[in-house]
């Protein structure tokens, strides 16, 4: 299990042990309701079957001994529920299925609920978003390419990125939640042989009592879907990651245009009292340095032999938990950024003038070339742009003294298009897209 501090409470009690022995317990009351709707065991066999379920207590430290045993917690689990059941009722539990159609049911019963959470993070998440795109709309700050200025943005575009990302993420997310819902229930080979012909109609009544859907076949060993969630919670990860990174590079001493929320004790130093260190971001970086691992595992896992895989199955149990909450701490830790999101507009205003105007050399470039051709246009303001800067004078001044600059662009003419906030392109009309497309999912 994920520290609790690189998660949120509720994803983490819903993959606790409990959690887990919870949604063991609601499959085997529903599998008695189902088999005794279709008249394979005794309605009072499952009226006694599903008593116990609602009121059992399970020993989920028994379980975990029992997987050096008979290598999963099914097994356990079993011999525990049975022994709890009275008799002539006991003889009826746990009947039909097999160790994985109990823990894969269970574990997508997690899924269901983990994925609930996550989209109530999300559209949180999300929302904090579009309000830090709207207020920062027309905040013009440095635009980076491989570390180094390029152009001017804004930072609602920046931020506009991520909004984005979000709102892809959230629409993949309810196909995502309808596809992983599936009912596993195969028998012991995935034929449903121990109940003869009453094996579909079981099926279909137990899938509708958890509210699940029927699968093709059982999926004992085909693991795509376990993968299909892997992937999405690695990908909504890598998205808040992306976001810290800049958040952290953006709160360097040296740059200092956009830091964390204060607050008492927030990233101070264990030695240095001037620290404000993002911490936020770590989590969200921390997660995101894992989860590519994790999500290599699942797939790794995903390769197993015949009917029930050797050691690959297992190795899922806590793969895909981790991740879960991975996703949902680097979520929560990220809304909670972008919504004390604290930003020196000043400070970016600084930095745009650190190149001496440099940052707008496309900008003449570009209408200069329309007098010139691109290629001279290019050439020429690059090697000015070398002369200004081993002058150590602003761009303006060495445009201004060149003979072919001056014969097509005045210094008013100049001026204007070193002025960051009229080069910000199609900027506006993008933010306004991404809003609108967050507000319409």
């Amino acid at each position: 299990m994920i520290d609790a501090g690189f998660s949120t409470e509720a994803m983490r009690a819903l993959f606790t042990p409990a959690g887990l022995a919870q949604r063991m317990l609601a499959f085997e009351a529903a599998l008695a309701r189902a088999e005794a709707r279709c008249g394979v065991i005794p309605a009072t066999a499952a009226d006694a079957i599903a008593a116990t379920c609602a009121h059992a207590a399970i020993d989920t430290d028994a379980l975990s001994a029992g997987i050096r045993v008979g290598g999963n917690k099914a097994i356990p689990f079993v011999a525990q529920l049975t022994k709890a059941v009275p008799e002539p009722a006991r003889g009826y539990v746990h009947w039909g299925a097999t160790s994985q159609d109990v823990l894969d049911t269970a574990a997508v019963l997690q899924w269901r609920d983990a994925l609930a959470l996550l989209s109530r993070q999300l559209d949180a998440f999300g929302d904090a978003l579009d309000a830090a795109v709207a207020r920062y709309a027309d905040t013009v700050m440095p635009g980076r390419t491989w570390m180094q200025q390029a152009l001017p943005v804004t930072l609602g575009l920046k931020l506009a990125g991520t909004l984005s990302a979000v709102t892809r993420a959230r629409a993949r997310l309810a196909p995502l939640r309808d596809d992983v819902a599936v009912l596993q229930f195969g028998g012991a080979a995935g034929t449903l042989a121990s109940l003869g012909a009453d094996g579909e109609a079981v099926e279909a009544a137990l899938a509708q009592v958890l509210g699940l859907a029927v699968a093709d076949t059982p999926w004992h060993t085909q693991r795509d879907r376990p993968c299909d969630i892997a992937a999405w919670l690695a990908g909504l990860i890598a998205l808040t990651g992306k976001l810290a990174r800049d958040i952290a590079l953006l709160a360097q001493t040296e740059v200092a245009e956009a830091f964390e929320p204060a607050a008492p004790g927030r990233g101070g130093s264990s030695t240095l009292p001037h620290k404000r260190n993002p911490v936020g971001c770590a989590l969200a970086l921390a997660a995101a340095t894992r989860a590519p691992g994790l999500l290599a595992t699942m797939y790794a896992a995903a390769v197993q032999e015949h009917e029930r895989g050797l050691g690959n199955w297992p190795a899922e149990w806590d793969t895909l938990p981790d991740l879960f909450e991975l996703a949902a701490g680097a979520v929560d830790a990220m809304t909670d950024v972008i919504t004390g999101l604290d930003v020196d507009a000043a400070r970016m205003a600084t930095n745009l003038e650190a190149t001496g105007g440099q940052i707008l050399a496309e900008s003449v470039q570009m209408a200069l070339a329309t007098k010139i051709g691109r290629g001279e246009a290019h050439a020429r303001i690059a090697a000015l742009c070398k002369d200004a800067g081993a002058r150590h004078e602003p761009l303006l001044e060495t445009l201004a003294r060149d003979a072919v600059v001056s014969a097509h662009c005045d210094r008013a003419a100049l001026a204007e298009l070193l002025t960051p906030a009229r080069y910000l392109g199609s900027s506006a009309r993008y933010i306004a897209r991404v809003r609108r497309h967050w507000k319409e999912r």
